[in-house]
């Protein structure tokens, strides 16, 4: 039932991007635009997000005539609930600057799935220090030049995440500060130009200011959290719409798991 419901979705959304984009004029693509997406699953930074069938979507507004700078809210949800029975969705708030090597971008993340209210609040207008469910994430990532297209990713959580431990309090229970849990990546594009494209990749997690962080297994400060690869491919449907399809492989040594995941950027 579930692998029909995931195929009837992209069903549907392919067949209405192609007959919009067949019947559409050259125009000017303009500042705005919004994109979406289909998974079997979410997998970020080496943590299962949600092990069913997601949809994305991404709307972005370009600062500059060149969009090298966007400010955009990123959302996904689940098409049906966890084996806990919580259900996975997401908004996220974000400005990025990026041209065709370097990416900086400050995101605010915020899951709804399973919030501990005990910990933290379910309210997504709440920023303080001590309860916000909200995260305040850094993101960077530069690519080395042609001949040596090594990627280096680089992420820091600032601020929040009081459900995902990333708040530490006082033996009072008020704020004292928090973790800053911080994700490194090197990923290498090993097949390039080709039908099928093939990335490497090698993803560790450590804090800058505990023992733990947020994508280990609790045990050690510095642990590989993601190892895996990801190919990419484009389906072509018509001359004028083609279907860009990705797998990735991943494994997370520190938690013990792996996963497979398969998606669909429908337009």
């Amino acid at each position: 039932m579930k692998k029909i419901l995931l195929i009837v979705c992209l069903g549907i959304l392919g067949t209405g991007n192609l007959v919009a984009q067949e019947n559409t004029e050259t125009h000017d693509e303009g500042r705005l635009d919004f994109t979406a997406n289909i998974q079997n699953n979410h997998l970020w930074r080496g943590l299962i997000i949600t092990d069913k069938p997601v949809v994305m979507g991404n709307l972005s507004y370009a600062l500059d005539k060149d969009k090298k700078w966007k400010v955009g809210i990123w959302g996904a949800s689940s098409l049906t609930d966890d084996s806990d029975g919580t259900h996975y969705k997401e908004i996220n708030y974000y400005i990025q600057y990026s041209d065709e090597r370097f990416y900086i971008g400050l995101w605010d993340l915020f899951n709804s799935r399973n919030i501990n209210t005990a910990v933290a609040s379910d309210d997504i207008f709440n920023y303080s220090s001590r309860k916000t469910s909200h995260i305040i994430d850094l993101r960077t990532n530069y690519t080395f030049g042609p001949s040596f297209p090594l990627n280096i990713e680089a992420d820091i959580m600032l601020y929040g995440g009081a459900n995902s431990g990333e708040v530490l309090l006082k033996p009072d229970g008020k704020y004292k500060s928090n973790r800053y849990s911080t994700y490194v990546q090197a990923s290498y594009p090993v097949i390039s130009g080709k039908k099928v494209n093939l990335n490497a990749f090698l993803g560790a997690g450590f804090a800058l200011n505990s023992s733990s962080f947020l994508y280990g297994n609790g045990e050690n400060s510095f642990d590989v959290v993601n190892v895996g690869f990801k190919a990419d491919k484009t389906l072509k449907l018509s001359e004028r719409y083609s279907l860009p399809l990705m797998m990735m492989v991943m494994w997370n040594p520190s938690q013990k798991f792996a996963r497979i995941q398969l998606a669909a950027t429908v337009f």
